[in-house]
């Protein structure tokens, strides 16, 4: 068991680290490939893409879902896009611009080493997720669109209608099911992670429970991959599915694995605002909807008390009453400030009484200005499931008034610590995704950065630069 964090970060400029250190690892010939399995715990974009990506390249892979198919992951809740720094508007994006928009958005707290080599890698990605199938939206002549998203002042986000969560799980499903079929992974649906096993300090297996029988049972492997998301959970109400537990995480904890920066958690802005005394979860609208989307409040302290009480609505407050308060604040960002921005600012403006909901803790979402200027039918291509669902839940048609929003516990941005190899302090024991904390939000390098020596492949990035990460060493 390692005493001492040793990062194993290379030596160099950041812009060669990357390089240097693909050159210098230990490669593993492919007959000896065959002979070594390693296990996956959980099959979200990171865990599915990683085991994926090893069985391409010639590993045993078991892989373990806590839900009945790895469709059901909650890497689905990404709805708004995955950023890459291809510079298909040419409005001066780089590798480095992205790099620095998501350091700056992490308060600087984010391991500078893995952001840019994230940042590097983030171009193959879109193409690899291209070439899986995922239905990117394109410009009129056929290139892929990009929009713009919080914390970034060019447009990097490449997206598929307010869905692409769920378009990324389905390219690393079917990726995965390929590697089923060809024998190199063997799958187990409904089995919940209990313990990691060591040999000699070293993570050598796991406990895992059949969800289904109750039947405790046993798995080695030359290595362990811990790929099951955050303890966003831990919060009494969260975007989070309820199985999204941090139990694995937890385990590895108490097997001697460091963690970093547990109180370091995302507060996503966007939110529906609590609706109920008996809700487990809460519902996020995605990232995106900023993108088109004004927020406001009243400027009156009269016309937001009318709005609590029901006697006025959204739509009754004349433009000259509403206060665009992100556009009046940050006028260089506007309403796509990074998120713990935008969630700061919400949370004054209803602490101040400016609240719009019954309980004042809500806030506008209004796509009124964007209706008029590109049509009704523009904003139904581009969000028109997000605001179905926002129906659904709410009763209340987003094209005629605006949404409510509210911040929530959305992501969490400490986790499990990781060198640059994504090995934790136990020797054999990895944490990829949100799962660790060495990057930020999901956008995360899987197989590419794990088991030196074994992979050097690329893999799916889940979510996308709004999310910050935390990591401090």
């Amino acid at each position: 068991m390692a005493e001492k964090l040793i990062s194993k970060i290379p030596e160099g400029p950041l812009a060669e680290k990357w390089t240097k250190h693909k050159s210098q690892i230990r490669v593993v010939s492919p007959g000896n490939k065959r002979k070594l399995e390693v296990i996956v715990v959980g099959t979200g974009l990171g865990g599915a893409s990683a085991a994926a990506s090893l069985g391409e390249l010639g590993y045993n892979v078991k892989v373990f879902c806590i839900s009945d198919s790895p469709r059901r992951a909650h890497s689905i809740a990404a709805q708004g896009g995955i950023n890459a720094a291809k510079n298909y508007q040419n409005d001066n994006d780089s590798i480095y611009r992205l790099f620095y928009d998501t350091i700056k958005g992490g308060d600087y707290r984010a391991r500078e080493a893995n952001v840019y080599r994230l940042a590097e890698v983030s171009n193959n990605i879109i193409d690899q997720c291209v070439a899986q199938g995922v239905p990117f939206a394109r410009e009129y002549g056929g290139l892929l669109a990009n929009r713009s998203f919080g914390g970034a002042q060019v447009s990097r986000t490449f997206y598929a209608r307010g869905q692409t969560g769920q378009q990324l799980l389905l390219g690393a499903y079917a990726a995965l099911n390929r590697q089923i079929a060809a024998g190199t992974v063997k799958s187990y649906p409904r089995y919940e992670m209990l313990d990691v096993v060591l040999i000699n300090g070293e993570a050598k297996g796991i406990i895992a429970r059949n969800l289904v029988t109750g039947k405790i049972e046993r798995f080695g492997a030359h290595a362990v991959v811990i790929a099951t998301g955050g303890y966003g959970n831990a919060y009494f109400l969260s975007t989070n599915a309820m199985n999204s537990n941090g139990s694995a995480a937890w385990q590895c904890y108490k097997k001697g694995a460091f963690f970093a920066n547990p109180c370091f958690a995302q507060i996503h802005p966007t939110c529906i605002p609590v609706h109920g005394t008996q809700q487990s979860k809460l519902t996020l609208m995605s990232e995106s909807l900023r993108n088109d989307g004004r927020i406001w409040v009243p400027k009156k302290l009269e016309d937001a008390k009318a709005l609590q009480a029901g006697t006025k609505r959204g739509v009754d407050i004349p433009e000259e009453d509403r206060d665009y308060y992100l556009e009046r604040r940050y006028p260089a960002f506007g309403n796509l400030v990074p998120r713990d921005v935008a969630s700061r600012a919400a949370k004054e403006r209803c602490d101040a009484g400016y609240g719009v909901n019954n309980t004042g803790l809500a806030v506008f979402l209004d796509f009124k200005t964007a209706i008029e200027r590109l049509g009704k039918d523009v904003i139904a291509a581009r969000y028109g499931n997000l605001f179905q669902m926002y129906e659904k839940i709410t009763d209340t048609d987003p094209y005629k008034e605006p949404m409510m929003i509210y911040p929530a516990i959305h992501y969490t941005m400490g986790g499990i610590w990781v060198d640059y190899n994504l090995q934790t302090t136990v020797p054999g024991l990895y944490a990829i995704g949100e799962a660790n904390f060495s990057d930020h939000g999901g956008n995360r390098l899987g197989a590419s950065a794990l088991l030196q020596g074994l992979a050097d492949g690329y893999v799916i990035l889940p979510y996308t630069i709004g999310d910050y990460r935390a990591g401090t060493f």
